[in-house]
C-alpha cells in the first residue's frame, strides 16, 4: 500500500480491509477526520446518517476527486448502528471481509489505523478493540459510567477479555457482525458498540485489545456530542437487561467453552498493547 506525495493519500486499496466512518452532524470536523483516515488507508467508506449540517455535499465533493473515498448518504437519521450496517453491506459487496469503524468527530486516532489493521490481518477471526486511554479532557461522569457498562459486558461474556465495550475504534469481521444484526432489531443506535461486542463474543469472535488515546474536543475545537444522558442510559439499561436474560440461557455452553479455551476465550491473557 503506497501513499501519494502531493496529497498524502494512500493510493492502493487494500483487498480485504476497508475503513468505515459513520457520520452525523459533526460539522467541518468530519472533513479533517476523513483526510486523516485517507492518509493512512484505502478504501474509506463514509456513511452520512441523515446529517443536516451540509457535510454530505462536502463529502461527496471530496469523493468525486478521490476514487478510493466512497460516500453513502442516508435520507434521514437512523442511528450509528444502522449507519454502520449500511457501510458493512457496501463494503461486503465490494469484496471486503473486515472493516475498521471509527467516529467522525475527531476523537479517534487515525495514526493507529494501520496498527489495528495489522492486528486484524494477523488474527482475522478476531475483533480488534480499542481500549481508550483518557486524558484530562474526558468528562469524569462519562469515564465512571463506562466502567459500569464494562462490568456488565464482562459478566455477559463470562470474562471473554473485552477491555472496553463502548470505544468505537475497532476492527470487525463483516460476516459475523452482519449475521448478528440480521437476527434481531436492536443495535441500531447508541446501543450498537456494546451489544455488537457481546453478541460477537457469544458467536465465538474473540476480542484482541489495543490501547488507543481518546480526546474529548471542546466546542472551540469543533467537538460535537450527540450523547444524551437520560435517553442513552435508558437505552443501555434496557440493552443490558436483554443481554443478561440471554446470558442466563447461554451460561452452560459459555462455561464449557471457557474451560476448554474455545472461541471466544482462546486469546485470554495474550492481548498486548
Amino acid at each position: 500500500m503506497t501513499t501519494t506525495q502531493n496529497d498524502a493519500r494512500v493510493d492502493t486499496p487494500h483487498p480485504t480491509h476497508a475503513l468505515l466512518i459513520p457520520s452525523y452532524n459533526t460539522g467541518p470536523k468530519v472533513y479533517e477526520t476523513v483526510r486523516s483516515a485517507r492518509a493512512e488507508w484505502a478504501p474509506v467508506w463514509v456513511v452520512v446518517d441523515g446529517s443536516s449540517d451540509g457535510t454530505a455535499a462536502g463529502l461527496q465533493a471530496m469523493a468525486a476527486a478521490d476514487p478510493l473515498l466512497h460516500v453513502l448518504v442516508l435520507p434521514h437519521n437512523q442511528g450509528k448502528g444502522a449507519a454502520v450496517l449500511h457501510g458493512l453491506q457496501a463494503a461486503r459487496a465490494a469484496g471486503h471481509t473486515h472493516v475498521l469503524a471509527m467516529d467522525s468527530d475527531g476523537q479517534h486516532p487515525a495514526a493507529l489505523i494501520r496498527a489495528f489493521m495489522s492486528a486484524s490481518l494477523e488474527h482475522p477471526d478476531a475483533m480488534v478493540l480499542g481500549e481508550p486511554v483518557f486524558d484530562a479532557s474526558a468528562p469524569l461522569l462519562r469515564v465512571r459510567g463506562r466502567r459500569v457498562s464494562n462490568g456488565w459486558t464482562n459478566l455477559e461474556t463470562l470474562g471473554a477479555g473485552i477491555h472496553d465495550s463502548l470505544y468505537g475504534f475497532r476492527v470487525y469481521p463483516i460476516e459475523p457482525l452482519m449475521a448478528v444484526m440480521r437476527r434481531q432489531p436492536w443495535m441500531r443506535r447508541f446501543d450498537f458498540d456494546t451489544e455488537a461486542v457481546v453478541r460477537l463474543a457469544w458467536r465465538g469472535v474473540a476480542p484482541i485489545n489495543r490501547k488507543a488515546p481518546v480526546k474529548y474536543l471542546s466546542a472551540a475545537e469543533g467537538g460535537v456530542s450527540h450523547f444524551h444522558y437520560l435517553r442513552d442510559n435508558v437505552l443501555l439499561t434496557w440493552m443490558h437487561t436483554r443481554l443478561m436474560i440471554e446470558f442466563g440461557l447461554r451460561l452452560p455452553l459459555l462455561l464449557v467453552k471457557r474451560w476448554l479455551r474455545q472461541p471466544p476465550f482462546q486469546y485470554l491473557g495474550r492481548n498486548s498493547d
